[in-house]
């Protein structure tokens, strides 16, 4: 992923939350995905909710089970993940 990406996403993410989340503070949690990690249900609601607690956004089990179903759904895996974060910033 490249730089500018990176610091829009943080732009979006800090944006959207209304808080000062760091790059480093991102770069600690993307640095634990590995592809299994999104396709291991356990793993992914692991991360789903340390993401959650670290821009302290509530995110409710109902809301947790859609996640989980989507990125199952999308066959989301590693090598298309930069076009989901582009996807994301444009919302």
């Amino acid at each position: 992923m490249d730089k500018k990406l990176s610091k829009d996403i943080l732009g979006v993410v800090n944006q959207k939350t209304g808080k000062n989340i760091t790059e480093n503070s991102i770069k600690k949690i993307a640095n634990t995905v590995t592809p299994d990690t999104l396709q291991n249900e356990t793993q992914l609601r692991a991360l789903i909710k340390q993401v959650s607690q670290m821009a302290n956004v509530p995110v409710s089990e109902e809301t947790i089970k859609e996640i989980v179903s989507a990125v199952k759904k999308s066959g989301l895996n590693m090598s298309n993940l930069e076009g989901l974060m582009k996807m994301m910033i444009k919302k």
